[in-house]
């Protein structure tokens, strides 16, 4: 899942892609190295970001996802593409405009987002997020990190099953760094398995984060080699989609741990 920001002010690349046309390039680009998903946000969910208006966010997604869609009409190895949003307005119109996932960080919170993804049978990502983005980072604290975010996300998913979202249109996010401390995201990450076990496709956003700066000594620019460190760490726990800033080199590491996975089946067997 590439991330595309088409915003001012995301935490790694906010600015780079502002322009539709910039963001389209960005996105035929990620097509070109193997992303199976583009995933198009207008409002930055960094800690301590402001919200945006459902006007202006549907302004700086609606064209580059329409403008997407045109171009990978036809292709059979075209990306889906994604929607990064928490507005079920800004959702529903992303959806007539040519998305068939919906990637919200408050989990479908919001009954309209529900009776979005019901409309529309799309794709959800239902991500852990401890608060606002604009408070999150605020004192986070759990009793045990793995549990609460695991429980959290299995009542979450149960609860929209019973409001009538389909079970198998739905993946789930333990959301690293969405109200985590550095030692939370590391021990959400050794302790993967147990999502995994939710029997639902797990999805990992590592990419860039503050925790591998911490870690490395790297600054947000020069997080690639971590990024990847956790993304096949979290393959190897059995999650399926990495978001990443960087595509190729993620394709390039998700086709060697997919090629070493066949290999070991091969020799055990």
């Amino acid at each position: 899942m590439g991330i595309l920001n088409v915003t001012p002010d995301s935490f790694s690349d906010g600015g780079q892609f502002q322009t539709t046309e910039a963001a389209v390039l960005r996105g035929l680009a990620m097509a070109c190295e193997g992303a199976d998903i583009v995933d198009v946000g207008g409002e930055s969910t960094r800690p301590g970001a402001s919200p945006v208006s459902e006007e202006d966010e549907c302004a700086r997604v609606i064209p580059v996802i329409r403008a997407l869609r045109d171009a990978f009409s036809g292709r059979p190895d075209a990306p889906v593409i994604s929607v990064d949003t928490r507005k079920a307005a800004v959702a529903g119109q992303a959806m007539e405009a040519g998305a068939r996932i919906i990637n919200d960080v408050t989990a479908l919170g919001d009954p309209a987002m529900q009776e979005v993804a019901r409309r529309t049978g799309a794709g959800v990502v239902l991500m852990h997020m401890r608060g606002e983005p604009a408070t999150m980072q605020q004192d986070p604290r759990y009793d045990d990190v793995v549990a609460g975010v695991v429980d959290w996300l299995r009542t979450r998913r149960m609860m929209l099953e019973e409001a009538g979202v389909a079970s198998d249109t739905m993946a789930l996010d333990p959301g690293i760094g969405f109200g985590k401390t550095g030692e939370h995201n590391l021990k959400l990450l050794a302790g993967l398995r147990r999502l995994v076990d939710c029997g639902r496709p797990v999805v990992v956003g590592v990419s860039r984060k503050k925790f591998i700066g911490v870690l490395t000594g790297r600054d947000v620019t020069n997080r690639l080699a971590g990024s990847l460190a956790c993304s096949v760490w979290a393959a190897s726990c059995g999650a399926q989609v990495w978001r990443v800033h960087e595509v190729k080199e993620s394709v390039d590491a998700a086709r060697m741990v997919a090629a070493l996975r066949e290999e070991t089946a091969e020799w055990i067997g």
